[in-house]
């Protein structure tokens, strides 16, 4: 629904710039701009579509071969020590910890596939254990702010999409992808334990938040003792290595398993066809939108609009272009790729402001479409405090990008 507003929204704002553009300045040639806009637009959605199709096939086979290897139970497994002190109210041992680990384990891992069913169903085992029907438990809220807040280790759909538009690195984003999106989840994560008072000087709970957050600081400090460009090759050549060791992980594992590596390959990559065909409506629709509002002039205004307020402040004015994604994102994830989409196309994918939408679109998940969906799933009307709470990580998310990008990318 949120969706459908913005896209009418763009369209309208699009031809009334054109008429105010026609009236005022005279520029009559204005409204064939806007029409040329949309089949250029549609014809760039259709092209990039198509062309995720190999790195998307090659991506899910991956995956499946790590989901038949049993690499999501392991990752559940290796969490449930720290996922028993911030659920305090949930029976130990209870079946609801299982589906739980599976959802986050599975979004770390990029598959979105596996993830919603085993969150959807985790809902419904943590809604048996609510006693108020209409109100979110304490535990569907930390659950659904951790799922919200996005912690994701393989933004594989955004590498493919840097690389379908000619990054020359188009895993050098990898590094402040995980710095921003770990930024989210820890402040969602506090924000959730403040809030309903669990102990944070439990030593797993403490070891955990403060092993983790050392890692992430020790990256930035590294980051902040190279120049751009070396930092740029460091962060693609980690990038590399940590993916190259996640295929090998997986497929070693399988092969202890005496799973049949090449079988599974080929059943998940069937799917990266049938997912890149899929988005190809709604690609096309949003970029169209987003094509007719940079035609008309609008996007433009927007951006020198915020440039001017960027420079005021002593921000770097180029990262004023990726504040339409940042604020896209908590209300669409199609209409945020959709923008990330075009200011790479615009700018360049290995502008700043391309590598920065890049960053936002993968430091969190579309938050307003997790709270309905998951606490749409069990009918629950009073959210309490997760919106509260997912909004914050949003903002940790979007400040650290905008705080990180410059030292990776400036």
């Amino acid at each position: 629904m949120i969706l459908n507003y913005i896209w009418i929204s763009l369209l309208l704002l699009a031809v009334l710039m054109g008429i105010v553009q026609a009236v005022c300045f005279g520029n009559a040639d204005i409204f064939s701009v806007i029409l040329n806009s949309t089949f250029d637009s549609a014809k760039t959605g259709f092209e990039l579509s198509l062309g995720l199709t190999g790195v998307l096939s090659l991506w899910m086979g991956i995956m499946r071969i790590g989901e038949q290897a049993g690499a999501v139970y392991s990752l559940g497994k290796a969490i449930n020590p720290f996922f028993s002190r911030i659920f305090p109210q949930i029976p130990k041992d209870h079946p609801v910890f299982g589906s739980m680990l599976m959802n986050i384990a599975a979004n770390m891992l990029g598959l979105d596939n596996a993830a919603t069913p085993m969150g959807l169903k985790a809902m419904t085992e943590l809604q048996e254990l609510n006693e108020d029907k209409t109100k979110a438990s304490n535990a569907m809220i930390m659950f659904v702010v951790l799922g919200a807040s996005g912690l994701t280790l393989i933004p594989t759909t955004i590498m493919a999409y840097r690389a379908q538009l000619g990054a020359a690195n188009p895993a050098d984003v990898f590094l402040p992808i995980l710095i921003a999106t770990y930024a989210a989840t820890l402040v969602g994560l506090l924000s959730v334990c403040i809030a309903q008072k669990i102990k944070l000087k439990d030593p797993v709970v403490l070891g955990t938040v403060i092993g983790l957050t050392g890692l992430v600081g020790l990256l930035v400090w590294g980051a902040t003792r190279l120049a751009p460009e070396k930092l740029s090759v460091v962060s693609g050549a980690t990038a590399a290595i940590l993916l190259l060791g996640v295929i090998c992980w997986f497929v070693i594992q399988a092969m202890c398993r005496k799973i049949n590596v090449y079988d599974a390959f080929i059943d998940g990559a069937k799917g990266g066809f049938q997912t890149a065909i899929g988005i190809i409506p709604y690609l096309i629709a949003i970029l169209v939108a987003v094509g007719m509002f940079r035609a008309s002039g609008a996007m433009d205004l927007l951006e020198h609009g915020l440039a001017y307020l960027f420079g005021l402040c002593g921000i770097n004015p180029d990262m004023a272009g990726a504040v339409p994604t940042a604020l896209m994102k908590p209300l669409s994830g199609g209409g945020a790729r959709g923008l990330m989409l075009e200011a790479m196309t615009t700018h360049g994918a290995d502008s700043l402001v391309g590598r920065l939408c890049c960053i936002l679109q993968g430091t969190t998940d579309t938050t307003f479409y997790v709270l309905a969906v998951y606490f749409g799933s069990v009918n629950i009307k009073d959210t309490r405090h997760a919106v509260a709470c997912c909004l914050l990580a949003d903002l940790a998310g979007v400040v650290t990008a905008f705080a990180i990008a410059p030292i990776f990318f400036g």
